[in-house]
């Protein structure tokens, strides 16, 4: 076994442990806690499959900025007593993890079954997910729909301006 997959099994494991232990804590920061180290372990098997550019986007966005705003605003909700935030097995969580148990089982199936078939050109990915490749790629060949999603955000942002404005009459 190559250090390669001993790192990408390692952060698989660490990114399905944290997701477990995220879901089933009670107090809201601590889980906020283990989603970061959820998304540091996906920004490992980024790493692993040659992806440097998302793995480096997975930390500064998600790692840094979105869950900068998800423990502000937990921090600003005021939940009160606990004990009517319990919730009780219901039907639909019984079918819900029927379901997903048997998505599970589908996808063990699936990998034991094509684990052989899958190949993957090294030098391919290690070439497509560098920064200096996904920058050529987007101002050359995918300029004009960069250019049009700039546009469509900057008039997202003067919509949201004009929206959020105090009328003064």
């Amino acid at each position: 076994m190559d250090i390669q997959l001993t790192f990408f099994l390692l952060f698989a494991a660490g990114g399905i442990l944290s997701a477990v232990l995220m879901i089933t804590r009670r107090n809201p920061i601590v889980a906020a806690i283990y989603l970061i180290l959820n998304f540091f372990c996906l920004a490992g098997l980024y790493l692993t499959l040659n992806a440097q550019f998302i793995a480096i986007i997975q930390i500064l966005v998600y790692a840094g900025a979105i869950m900068v705003l998800v423990v502000f605003v937990i921090m600003l909700l005021n939940l009160g007593d606990p004990e009517k935030l319990r919730e009780r097995w219901s039907w639909k969580q019984i079918v819900a993890l029927s379901v997903s148990f048997g998505l599970l089982m589908e996808i063990i199936y699936i990998v034991m079954i094509s684990g052989s078939e899958l190949t993957a050109d090294v030098t391919r990915s290690i070439q497509i997910g560098t920064v200096e490749y996904i920058g050529n790629r987007l101002f050359t060949t995918f300029l004009f729909p960069f250019e049009i999603t700039s546009l469509l955000l900057t008039a997202a942002i003067a919509g949201a301006i004009v929206l959020a404005k105090k009328k003064i009459d």
